[in-house]
This record gives C-alpha cells, structure tokens and sequence, in this order.
C-alpha cells in the first residue's frame, strides 16, 4: 500500500513515521508513506502557499493550485488515482471501520490542513473524502494525517506479528477491550483474575467477552446503542 502525505512540514512528519512500528513496517516495505512539500509545487518565487480570502475574515487560505499540482504528480505515479482525503474539523470522525476500509486500498493521499482552511474549489474538485480525529481544533492537519496513517499501517499484513493483535483491541469489533494483567500475578496485594491462570480456554474466552461488554457499558455506553 502506498499512502502520500501532503504538507507544510514534512520534516515533521518523517520523524514521527521513522520511529516505532511505522518505522519498521517502511524499512520492511511494507507500506510505502511518502510525505511531500506543498511547497515545491508553487510558482511563486517566495514558495507562497497561502492567500487573503475573499470576502474578507480572519487568517489566510491554503491556495488550490499548488496542492492539485502535488496530487497530480502524485496521481501520475500510480496506475490507480489514489483516494485523496482532506483532514478537517468538518469531516467525518474518524473510526475503526473507516481505518480497516482504508487499508484494503491500493492508494489514499491525505492533504494536511493549515491556516483557515483550503480554497473551496480544491475542495470540490479533488477531494474525495474528509475525515476528523475529534471535535476539536489542531494548529494544523499533520497530526491528524498521522494518526490516520499509523491506525491504517498498523492493519496491513505483516506489520503486526499476527492479525489477533489487532483483533481483540478496543474498537475493533464495535467493543473497548477487556483488562489485561502480567506477571506477577500478585501486585500490591491485588490478584490477576483466578479464570485467567485456569488454563481453561473457553471460560477465558467468555471472560474476555463479558468483560469488553462491561467496560463498554461502562465507559462508552454510545457504543452498546450502536
């Protein structure tokens, strides 16, 4: 899978994706996150990205015709036009399902957000999807792009040493996950659950579900509606 960055500061991004699992997964080839500099794709003399809106208001706008010329050049690469996705305050909030979605795909692009925001008419006619981490505002999209990025790397093969890592996480299967407990098996004088040390699979697996179901209701009771 292949998943482009786009960006005011790709530096920024490169050091977090280096690290960690992402980083490992990129030596092994198995995901090729390229990150690339809005930048680099302007005519402007000064490397001008952004620009008054009209109509008056606050701040600046990120201008349309360097980033379509990014996506382009990118798009030119691929035999399939990646899935471009714009991270933004307004978009969808990002899940779990969205994240499995995403990474059955051959390509995405994600536009990082800056500023006030992107000219419309970039918008319109290239974006195919926009996505949110959260009802909140960051001081840019990189974050989020990242985050994006690490939850959809994390799923494809080979990254994580075995599917069922993933597979028994919070979210994966509409639940939170269940308590876990290592070693040792009295801590401060408070025991691993006696059901997990019984060496009996099936009762541990209908702990295990009985748990993410309790934790759910407790913690995110939203969930269980759904």
């Amino acid at each position: 899978m292949r998943i482009d960055i786009l960006t005011l500061f790709p530096e920024m991004c490169e050091r977090v994706l280096d690290e960690s699992m992402i980083g490992q997964a990129r030596k092994r080839e198995l995901v090729d996150i390229r990150c690339h500099n809005i930048r680099d794709y302007t005519d402007d003399k000064h490397r001008r990205v952004d620009d008054y809106p009209y109509g008056g208001g606050q701040g600046m706008l990120l201008k349309a015709e360097p980033i379509a010329r990014c996506f382009d050049a990118i798009a030119r690469q691929q035999e399939q036009r990646p899935l471009f996705i714009y991270m933004s305050p307004q978009g969808e909030v990002f899940r779990q399902s969205i994240a499995c979605e995403l990474s059955q795909m051959p390509g995405i692009c994600i536009l990082c957000g800056h500023y006030e925001g992107v000219d419309q008419r970039l918008l319109d006619e290239y974006i195919d999807r926009q996505l949110s981490i959260g009802d909140y505002v960051l001081t840019g999209g990189e974050l989020a792009a990242l985050t994006i990025t690490d939850a959809v790397t994390r799923l494809l093969p080979g990254v994580l040493s075995e599917d069922k890592s993933f597979e028994d996480e919070s979210h994966y299967n509409g639940l939170l996950e269940y308590p876990q407990y290592t070693r040792p098996a009295v801590w401060r004088g408070r025991e691993v659950p006696e059901v997990l040390t019984s060496g009996h699979q099936g009762k541990i697996e209908q702990w295990k579900r009985e748990q993410s179901l309790e934790v759910t209701r407790r913690l995110r009771p939203d969930m269980l509606d759904k």
